[in-house]
């Protein structure tokens, strides 16, 4: 059988500063633009990766297409410079001390977009772990259109409990060449990199080989599917849907053409154990703006059947800075962010507002003191319910978890040409 991961040609900066060029996943801080504000004087007149994406708080603004432009002119800049060394056939070992302390490591390598579906339901060896909103890819889609590099924050996750794919690559640092190490910005933490060797990558391929073995996966999880789920969504899942649906626009423009070697057959990912003690799932949490907060909470508790009378499904409502829990005695979903999910999707939709996705909830109660802005805290999802969740299930609803804390997510350090 052959596994979804692979190796690629992976860029990594030259003589650059590299605590400059490395930031943050575009999809975090979407309520704070002074973040991103402050990320741009920090890495003014710099060559930086943020001149190569397109941060979300920026997604809706009127000059998006020119910002998408500019990102192109500075691909095309960058390559023509030759700022960028290509590491032929390459697997990047990644150690990243998070702002907590712990260290997190990974495998940078290439994933087959070919064995990957995002729908619900879906049977493919990389699979979505949470719903994929289709109207959230178009906008991606136009950077990736013309873009001459992908630069990843894509993190999959496998359930690796022997520790036979990752772990093993600690003891054989010594022998790789090391590549970067460096400090990241703005509470980033540390990251290292080394460049994995030939006998090594056969290791990690050998060892991926065996937890896409459909007996033992059966066996390990006490189902009869026929197809194996190896490869489960962590971080970046809409990015890694823009890339699978610019790999199938691609197909369908050139049907005679054989796309089996092409380069966007493929993206740019980090596979990270999901045992990892490094990695901790907690919930995301949602604000809510632009609305009249108690027509919100009128028609939630009838909805809902919220009142204070416990239940297995909780929420704590956030307004003014102040916390109310609250059950829920309806429930539309299994899961209690699901139930939240399905109400505030219809109420928008209906009242008009903005839902954003908020990692920690000291930012929650900030945020939620602004003028018709109402917060919503949910519970923690053990890590341990994720594979089987989606297996059985299929995939969970947007935004569920989050692993870890914003400044913990990936940061952009390499690249490769597509």
């Amino acid at each position: 059988m052959s596994t979804a991961f692979k190796n690629a040609d992976i860029l990594l900066p030259k003589n650059i500063d590299m605590s400059k060029w490395a930031v943050v996943a575009c999809d975090q801080y979407t309520s704070e633009p002074e973040y991103w504000a402050d990320a741009e004087k920090i890495t003014e007149g710099e060559r930086s990766a943020l001149n190569l994406i397109l941060p979300e708080v920026y997604l809706e603004d009127d000059d998006v297409d020119e910002r998408i432009e500019k990102i192109h002119e500075n691909m095309n800049e960058y390559i023509n410079a030759e700022i960028f060394k290509e590491y032929k056939n390459a697997m990047i070992y990644v150690e990243r001390i998070q702002s907590d302390g712990k260290l997190r490591a990974g495998i940078v390598g290439a994933i087959d977009l070919e064995q990957y579906d995002y729908r619900k339901g879906s049977k493919s060896a990389v699979r979505a772990t949470e719903a994929t909103v289709v109207e959230r890819i178009p906008p991606r889609i136009k950077v990736r259109r013309g873009a001459p590099v992908e630069l990843p924050h894509i993190m999959i996750l496998i359930d690796d409990e022997g520790k036979t794919v990752v772990e093993p690559l600690a003891d054989k640092k010594p022998d790789f060449e090391k590549v970067y190490d460096f400090d990241l910005m703005k509470k980033g933490g540390h990251i290292s990199g080394y460049v994995i060797d030939g006998d090594s990558q056969k290791g990690i391929i050998s060892a991926l080989e065996k937890l896409g073995d459909i007996n033992a996966f059966n066996a390990k999880y006490g189902l009869n599917e026929t197809s194996p789920l190896v490869y489960a969504m962590g971080d970046g899942n809409h990015s890694l849907a823009t890339a699978k649906e610019f790999y199938e626009e691609q197909k369908r423009n050139n049907p005679d053409k054989d796309m089996s070697g092409a380069a966007c057959r493929y993206a740019l990912v980090e596979i990270v154990n999901l045992h990892s003690p490094a990695l901790e799932f907690e919930a995301i949490h949602r604000i809510v703006t632009g609305v009249d907060t108690s027509k919100l909470m009128s028609e939630m508790t009838a909805a809902l059947e919220l009142d204070e009378v416990s239940s297995e499904q909780k929420i704590t409502a956030v307004e003014n800075g102040v916390e109310k829990d609250m059950y829920i005695h309806k429930p539309t979903s299994k899961l209690t962010v699901g139930s939240l999910q399905n109400f505030l999707d219809e109420y928008v939709k209906e009242n008009g507002g903005k839902i954003d996705y908020i990692h920690g909830a000291d930012v929650v109660k900030e945020l939620s003191k602004k003028e018709n802005s109402i917060g919503f805290l949910l519970p923690d999802m053990s890590k341990s319910e994720l594979f089987p969740t989606v297996i059985v299930d299929g995939a969970l609803p947007r935004k569920t978890f989050s692993m870890g804390h914003a400044e913990d997510k990936r940061f952009y350090v390499e690249a490769r040409k597509i």
